[in-house]
């Protein structure tokens, strides 16, 4: 998603309801899976999507034509998220069932598909229920990155982009968060590890 051409800026910025309806429809599966993996929970992420996207209608003539549209719209993005978390009086224990992340831990040890016998399989649900609630106690932005590298895929650079910070940031906020969760799963030297991808 590059740059917008500058006649579609100019018939968003005139209010051209094609031309949004258009934007909303390239961008709203994204919106709404990064908000669900950030917030937890789908309500709250179709709640956040309506809001983005009034926030994008709303502000549309502030959209500089040289900007990334893509960047632009996942940092209200993030940015509605984190108000949302930091809107909650108390950290709901969230299960990965009901983030739909479930399937998105294959890679990580202890957590493949389809386990091959009764004891892997109970190993592997007590690494998801530890994932779960380790995931609840990093910050918000500590969650943010997170989530967006390794649940969404973006780079270190688009990261920095939609969060209007350094690369060096980022990676510095990927750290904490994977040291905050193996402190919180209590990985054992030479057992399961989490690893963070830079690029």
């Amino acid at each position: 998603m590059d740059t917008p051409s500058e006649q579609r800026i100019d018939l968003l910025k005139a209010g051209d309801l094609d031309a949004f309806r258009g934007l909303v429809e390239e961008f709203k599966r994204k919106v709404y899976f990064i908000a669900y993996d950030i917030v937890g929970d789908h309500q709250e992420a179709e709640d956040v999507s309506q809001d983005v996207f009034i926030k994008v209608y709303r502000s549309l003539s502030r959209f500089r034509k040289d900007a990334k549209m893509s960047s632009w719209i996942y940092q209200i993005t993030v940015n509605t998220c984190i108000d949302v978390i930091r809107r909650r009086k108390a950290k709901p224990q969230v299960q990965l069932a009901d983030w739909g992340l479930s399937e998105r831990y294959g890679d990580l040890p202890g957590s493949g598909g389809a386990a091959p016998d009764p004891a892997r399989s109970a190993e592997a649900a007590l690494m998801r229920r530890r994932i779960d609630l380790a995931l609840t106690r990093v910050s918000p932005r500590e969650r943010v990155v997170f989530v967006m590298r390794h649940f969404n895929d973006f780079k270190i650079r688009e990261i920095a982009e939609a969060l209007s910070v350094s690369d060096g940031t980022v990676k510095s906020l990927l750290f904490r968060a994977l040291r905050k969760l193996r402190r919180e799963l209590n990985v054992q030297s030479g057992g399961p590890r989490l690893e963070v991808r830079y690029e």
